[in-house]
């Protein structure tokens, strides 16, 4: 395996970061679901975590955007239509974009409500807006809609890459899972 990108594969700080910033999503909605039940002493604290790990999905996706753009991108399947080529470049845009919006429009959001936003109770970060109540409320409903687009375009994506595999029978999949190689082509 190597750290780096190749024409034909992402490399292993690239795969690393694609699914640590998936769990921590996962790890989000878990947080925000349970938050939801809670009373009020237990339900900040509850918040304040998945304030801390949104900070660390934005700190891990700026990374990886870095990354993405000091790395080549491996090429899309030979055989890929182009309708699937700009779909497969619009949902990256979208998920990237998606994965930015999200974090910080809770800050936003957090900084609106007049609630603090702190880094696993390290140092506290500085307000993004000034306080306002409507403000917000609205920065609330549109976290979770923004949330809402984020599955449904990864369940796109998510589809798309069982299609590679199991219809087209290629390794556009395989090529981003954990602890697989896939070989360089070879020029005979």
């Amino acid at each position: 395996m190597t750290l780096r990108n190749t024409g034909r594969s992402w490399g292993t700080i690239s795969k690393a970061l694609h699914w640590i910033i998936v769990l921590l999503i996962i790890n989000q909605w878990a947080i925000a679901e349970h938050a939801e039940g809670l009373k009020l002493s237990e339900k900040i604290p509850a918040l304040n975590l998945h304030k801390s790990f949104g900070i660390l999905i934005l700190a891990l996706a700026i990374i990886r955007l870095v990354w993405r753009w000091m790395n080549p991108v491996p090429e899309l399947a030979t055989q890929a239509k182009p309708w699937e080529r700009a779909l497969a470049h619009l949902s990256h845009v979208l998920l990237y974009g998606l994965i930015f919006a999200l974090p910080l429009t809770g800050w936003m959001m957090s900084s609106a409500k007049n609630t603090p936003v702190s880094w696993f109770k390290l140092f506290q970060l500085p307000d993004l807006v000034a306080p306002d109540k409507a403000l917000g409320q609205l920065l609330l409903h549109w976290h979770h809609g923004l949330f809402d687009a984020l599955v449904i375009v990864a369940a796109f994506h998510i589809a798309g890459a069982l299609k590679h595999a199991i219809i087209d029978r290629n390794e556009v999949l395989k090529r981003m899972l954990p602890f697989t190689k896939v070989p360089e082509k070879r020029h005979d």
